[in-house]
C-alpha cells in the first residue's frame, strides 16, 4: 500500500461548494458516466445493461468494437435506441423502452435469459445503484418504506457475470453520499461490485479498499473525497477521466 495514499476520510459526508457545483451541473453528467463506462466494452463481450442510465450504453458503443447486448426479458442482440417515428413496440427492452435489433438479433424466454445469465455467460453486466460501499456491496433495488415493482434480474446477474460496473450519480439530489463505508439499504449483493462510474470519477474496487483512477476535468482528489463517505486511496497513476 505504499504507493497508494490516503486522502482524510469524510465521515460526515459534507459536500463542500466545489462539488455541489459539479453535482448541479447536468448538463452532460450522465453522458460522461455513459461514455466513460462504454469505453470498457471489449469485442465479443456479451453484455447486459441495467434499467436507467447503463441502457443508454447502447448508443455509445466504440467504433471498430463488436458486442453482443443481453436484455434479461429475452433479447439477445439489442441495438441502440430508434429514431423518433420508427419504435417498434414490440422491440423493447427489460426497462420497457423501446429499442433496435442488429443483424442476428434472436429472441427467447425469460426462463433461458436467466439461464444464460445464471450459467456465467455475461461478460460485463453495466448497472445503476442507489448505494456502494468500500467493501463493494451493492444495493439497488429498493429504499424501504417505498414502493417496489420488484428486484428484477440485478441479484442474479452481480452474482453470475465476470464483472460488474456500477454507473451512478456521486451524491444524492439533496447532496448526500452514494458511495458509503457500509450500505445502510437492503443488499442486492455482497462484494459484488468491480468498479465505480460517477461524474465525478472512476474508481475501482480493491481488497484493499476504494483507489480512484480517474477524476473529472477540474475537480481535485480532496473534492472527491469530500462527496465520498468511504476513504479513497488515490493511485499514483491518477488520470483525467477518458
Amino acid at each position: 500500500m505504499s504507493t497508494l495514499s490516503n486522502p482524510l476520510s469524510n465521515p460526515e459526508g459534507i459536500v463542500p461548494a466545489k462539488a455541489r457545483e459539479a453535482k448541479s451541473c447536468d448538463v452532460g453528467k450522465r453522458e460522461r458516466i455513459v461514455k466513460r463506462a462504454a469505453l470498457e466494452l471489449r469485442d465479443g463481450f456479451y453484455v447486459n445493461l441495467g434499467i436507467g442510465m447503463p441502457t443508454l450504453i447502447a448508443n455509445h458503443v466504440p467504433p471498430g468494437v463488436e458486442v453482443v447486448l443481453q436484455s434479461e426479458n429475452g433479447m439477445l442482440g439489442v441495438g441502440p435506441y430508434p429514431l423518433a417515428g420508427t419504435e417498434d413496440p414490440d422491440l423493447i427492452n427489460a426497462g420497457k423502452e423501446t429499442v433496435t435489433e442488429i443483424a442476428g438479433t434472436s429472441y427467447f424466454s425469460s426462463a433461458d435469459s436467466f439461464a444464460m445469465i445464471r450459467g456465467g455467460h455475461v461478460d460485463l453486466s453495466i448497472l445503476g445503484a442507489m448505494e456502494v460501499d468500500e467493501a463493494g456491496n451493492l444495493a439497488n433495488w429498493m429504499i424501504p418504506g417505498k414502493m417496489v415493482k420488484g428486484m428484477g434480474g440485478a441479484m442474479d446477474l452481480v452474482a453470475s457475470a465476470q464483472r460488474v460496473i456500477v454507473t451512478m450519480e456521486h451524491t444524492t439530489r439533496d447532496g448526500r453520499p452514494k458511495i458509503l463505508k457500509q450500505c445502510t439499504l437492503p443488499l442486492t449483493g455482497l462484494a459484488v461490485v468491480d468498479t465505480i462510474a460517477t461524474e465525478m470519477a472512476w474508481i475501482h474496487v480493491t481488497p484493499d479498499g476504494l483507489v480512484l483512477e480517474e477524476i473529472a476535468p477540474g475537480l481535485t482528489p480532496a473534492d472527491v473525497q469530500a462527496a465520498t463517505e468511504a476513504t479513497l486511496l488515490v493511485s499514483p497513476t491518477l488520470k483525467i477521466m477518458r
